[in-house]
Order: structure tokens, then C-alpha cells, then sequence
């Protein structure tokens, strides 16, 4: 059994709830990354996501320079634990349709991310195909509406 701790990246970057979303884009871009924890008292409160910054913000025309973080992030964030068996967080991310989710320890403290990319190189590759399209699936339905 592969644990999540094996294979998810403990270089990230968490950003206050303060912080604009043109400084959270920049750092997206920077790191080539699709979307930033955000963190308060250290604790994990949620996630901006590019979608978060383009759909909550700038289609709505706030400000990417003075609007916040708390202002766009999904505050319902998906997480899994270090300790989680690969096979199991695939399975779920398919389940609830997300390519990367935050990874905390047992004290829920964030220790790292995990990606669909992560994960392929220590489960089957039937499971991470399984995942992709289920995950696909969501965003063609979101795209005809």
C-alpha cells in the first residue's frame, strides 16, 4: 500500500486571506499551479483556484488588485491525509471530481498537495484513466449548460 505522504509535493505556498488575487494569480503562474490554500492562526480556511480568481472576480468585475482572497476562495475545501491509501484518494478525487487536493496530518495540519499526476505514478493507470474521464465528464456537462 502507497501512502499519500509518498507521493504528494511538500513544496506549496499558503496565502492569508488578505492577500489580492493578483498576487495569488502571480504566484499560480509562478509555480505553475492551479490553486493556492489559504491560511489563517494555521489553519487551512480554503483554496483559490485560477477559476475562483476568473469566475468570482474578474467576470464579475471586481478588482484582482483589492479584492481578497477570502473575498473569491471556496471556503468547503476537500482534503485527504498523509496516511490515506494512494488507490483510496484517487477513487475519491474521481468521486468528487478534482485533480488535486490539499493533504493534512493528523493534527489537520497542511503538509502537502497531491495531484491526479502525483498519484499516476504509484496506482494503476486504469484508476488515474477511470479518474480523468469521470472528472472530464463534470466539466463538459458544466461547459453545455
Amino acid at each position: 500500500m502507497t501512502q499519500v505522504k509518498e507521493c504528494m509535493s511538500k513544496d506549496f505556498t499558503v496565502v492569508t486571506p488578505e492577500t489580492n488575487l493578483a498576487a495569488c494569480a502571480k504566484i499560480m503562474r509562478d509555480q505553475d499551479i492551479g490553486f493556492i490554500p489559504v491560511g489563517e492562526n494555521d489553519r487551512m480556511i480554503g483554496m483559490v483556484t485560477d477559476r475562483d480568481i476568473v469566475v468570482n472576480c474578474i467576470a464579475n468585475g471586481a478588482n484582482p488588485q483589492t479584492t481578497t482572497a477570502r473575498d473569491a476562495m471556496t471556503a468547503k475545501t476537500y482534503y485527504c491525509f498523509e496516511n490515506d491509501d494512494a488507490n483510496d484518494v484517487v477513487q475519491n478525487m474521481a468521486e468528487i471530481k478534482v485533480r488535486r487536493l490539499p493533504v493534512v496530518n493528523a493534527n489537520k495540519r497542511l503538509v502537502g498537495i497531491v495531484s491526479l499526476g502525483d498519484l499516476a505514478q504509484n496506482v494503476e493507470r486504469e484508476q488515474i484513466g477511470e479518474a480523468e474521464q469521470a472528472i472530464t465528464a463534470q466539466r463538459r456537462a458544466r461547459k453545455a449548460a
